[in-house]
């Protein structure tokens, strides 16, 4: 039985997974391109393929009606990649691993927001070129916060800066009450904050012109979500213009990204590493396999 692994960097910390589909008798097929796959290549990789543990990869309903998966596993929490409703159609089995990638993901937030506001990167750049140049930043302390998608990471990325003394919103379609913050709707939440970190799901746009129009001057914002949710063109705009400070951005639109977004030195970039941790790479990818093994009907 033949399975793909999408994911490039997939068991590069520990072997574990690996050795878990190897004892299984699972012949596995691995990325040869280093990167995220595209549908083209999807459609080569595929053939006589039954379960595929995927990164990001786009597994539309044209690409899974294509192919001859029963099992979709999904190494992380979302599922904006999947076509839901062609793999119910088709027969096909879904599974992500949602919980393990929080942690990793909330305190890489909290520690970038500590980092882009009190302009660390820039000055570390600085100093690494020869210039001593110290930088006044702003504390987190008296802020206030908006989080954009309150499930399992917004949740506890609250639960990370309440100790901060900010003033946390959330923002999210679905839960409407919370003992810990409160929710009020997005255009309410916009002119009021400081800080904006995203961690909503899907892919539809959530800050388009009508929204930035709402921001306050002096902004920061943050996006370890997805890259569509944020218009990369407006943030660009709004960096220049001043009306965004600064922020940190880990998931683009399209990637790898070498766009505009990268010739602001008040904007921290990384490359899409919300869950590269060992800790949550090694239990994610762990339960992708149990999943995909109890899929495939190999495992109880």
């Amino acid at each position: 039985m033949k399975v793909l692994i999408g994911p490039s960097t997939f068991a590069a910390v520990d072997s574990t997974p690996i050795e878990m589909l190897e004892a299984a008798k699972i012949e596995i097929v691995r990325n040869p391109v280093g990167r995220k796959l595209t549908a083209d290549e999807l459609d080569q990789l595929l053939p006589g393929v039954e379960g595929i543990i995927a990164g990001l990869e786009p597994l539309t309903r044209d690409v899974l009606e294509r192919s001859n998966l029963r099992v979709i596993s999904r190494c992380g929490a979302g599922l904006s990649n999947v076509d839901i409703e062609a793999a119910r159609e088709l027969g096909v089995k879904v599974f992500s691993t949602p919980d393990a990638p929080t942690n990793a993901v909330a305190e890489l937030t909290v520690g970038a927001m500590l980092a882009v506001l009190r302009e660390v990167p820039r000055m570390h750049e600085e100093m690494r070129a020869g210039r001593w140049s110290k930088r006044i930043g702003v504390q987190i302390e008296g802020k206030t916060i908006v989080i954009i998608g309150y499930g399992r990471i917004g949740k506890r990325v609250a639960a990370l800066l309440r100790p901060f003394g900010a003033r946390i919103l959330a923002v999210d379609p679905i839960v409407r009450t919370s003992n810990e913050v409160e929710i009020i709707p997005l255009e309410k939440a916009l002119p009021q904050a400081d800080i904006i970190t995203f961690h909503a799901s899907g892919e539809d746009e959530i800050l388009g012109p009508r929204q930035f129009a709402m921001l306050k001057r002096g902004v920061f914002i943050l996006n370890a979500a997805r890259g569509g949710l944020v218009n990369e063109k407006l943030l660009s705009d709004a960096l220049t213009s001043g009306l965004v400070a600064g922020g940190w951005i880990d998931t683009f639109t399209t990637e790898p990204y070498d766009g505009p977004l990268t010739k602001y030195p008040q904007l921290l970039l990384t490359p899409h590493i919300g869950s590269a941790s060992a800790e949550c790479r090694v239990r994610m990818e762990s339960e992708a396999v149990e999943n995909l093994l109890r899929g495939l009907e190999m495992r109880r």
